[in-house]
């Protein structure tokens, strides 16, 4: 993984991490397979398809016709008419959780003021996914208005994941498709001031970009930038707005919340769904703790112990991208020489390197 930043050529860092490798791209259909079919390994169970939640609202209390106490259990009632009484409600329904509403959970934080611009690209020349012994190279640079990413998927495809203002944002979603490869290429390629003229075009970012290349003497070097991207997939290209937000606690009584549901963080890092999957790993080893003494796994007594675990992890991690988030948000000539200073430091301490890689791969503590 390489990463620079766009006001000091010389301000990078390099990653390199050949056995094992730092992290590995999947698309979300393949994790989704890959759910499914373990849920058919792990029969009975119910799966609500074409339905969506109509409410969330207390049990029934007890009464004359049926004695039995179950106001302390969530009751959802689906769009086919069919209630669920949960004896723990898992909210893993995104940002505006209905659940964390139900639940009377606060969450907190703030917007960025940028949008995040996706899509699915493919690389010029052959796949080199599976053609180097050591994997392949991941392509982080920060701009004047936020970070731009390239992530290296098998085929010679590669996901994008571009912050920059909402203005910006529309203008690249309303591109013709040449143009907005154009617009990509260049932000691995030129300077600020460049991009802020092309990205000002309502067209002719194409020829822009090679004339731009030819004055400039740009020399393609994969140790360096990426390959030239020659196309973007079909109906892939979209965009979100980016937003820091922390759940003042992720569980209450018969509730837990996971994802995004609990928490929200800046794509800087790529650690959006590496956060979500800790909940749930650690969710899961929460209710079997319950399971096996005989306990109720909607037991806050019990769901804390989840709660400790990941509260306090996912702060730092939210705290770390927002920190970098605002530190390359500055243009201010005096603190790109100190970051730029920072980042040459870092990239000399082994340790430190090696912390932050276990941390981009998910698997640090």
């Amino acid at each position: 993984m390489r990463v620079w930043d766009s006001m000091d050529s010389t301000s990078q860092i390099s990653f390199c991490s050949p056995s094992p490798p730092i992290a590995t791209m999947t698309e979300n259909p393949n994790l989704q397979r890959a759910l499914l079919q373990r849920l058919e390994d792990l029969a009975p169970f119910s799966i609500f398809d074409s339905t969506k939640v109509a409410s969330i609202e207390d049990g029934p209390s007890p009464s004359s016709q049926d004695p039995l106490d179950l106001s302390s259990y969530p009751s959802v009632t689906l769009s086919s008419g069919q209630r669920i009484l949960a004896r723990l409600l898992v909210g893993a329904d995104g940002f505006n959780s209905p659940v964390r509403t139900f639940a009377g959970i606060a969450s907190r934080g703030w917007d960025y003021e940028r949008h995040g611009v996706v899509a699915t690209v493919k690389y010029s020349g052959r796949d080199m996914y599976h053609a180097k012994k050591n994997g392949v190279t991941a392509y982080q640079r920060f701009l004047s208005s936020g970070p731009i990413a390239l992530l290296a998927m098998p085929g010679g495809y590669a996901t994008l994941v571009w912050t920059t203002t909402p203005e910006k944002a529309a203008t690249l979603k309303s591109l013709a498709q040449e143009d907005f490869v154009a617009m990509v290429n260049a932000a691995f390629r030129l300077e600020n001031v460049d991009l802020e003229y092309m990205s000002g075009l309502d067209k002719g970012q194409t020829e822009e970009f090679s004339w731009r290349c030819s004055v400039t003497g740009v020399k393609e070097d994969e140790t360096s930038i990426p390959r030239l991207v020659e196309s973007v997939q079909d109906g892939s290209v979209a965009s979100f707005p980016l937003r820091y937000r922390q759940a003042d606690t992720y569980i209450s009584s018969r509730v837990a919340l996971v994802g995004d549901a609990a928490h929200t963080v800046h794509p800087l890092a790529g650690q959006g769904l590496n956060m979500g999957l800790a909940d749930v790993q650690s969710l899961a080893n929460t209710i079997e703790y319950a399971v096996e003494r005989g306990a109720d796994i909607g037991d806050e007594m019990y769901l804390d112990r989840y709660n400790s675990e990941m509260w306090m992890q996912n702060n730092r991690m939210l705290g770390v991208t927002d920190k970098l988030h605002k530190l390359y948000s500055v243009g201010w000539g005096p603190l790109v020489g100190i970051r730029s200073m920072g980042l040459k430091m870092v990239d000399q301490l082994g340790p430190v390197k090696r912390w932050l890689m276990s941390q981009a791969g998910g698997i640090g503590t």
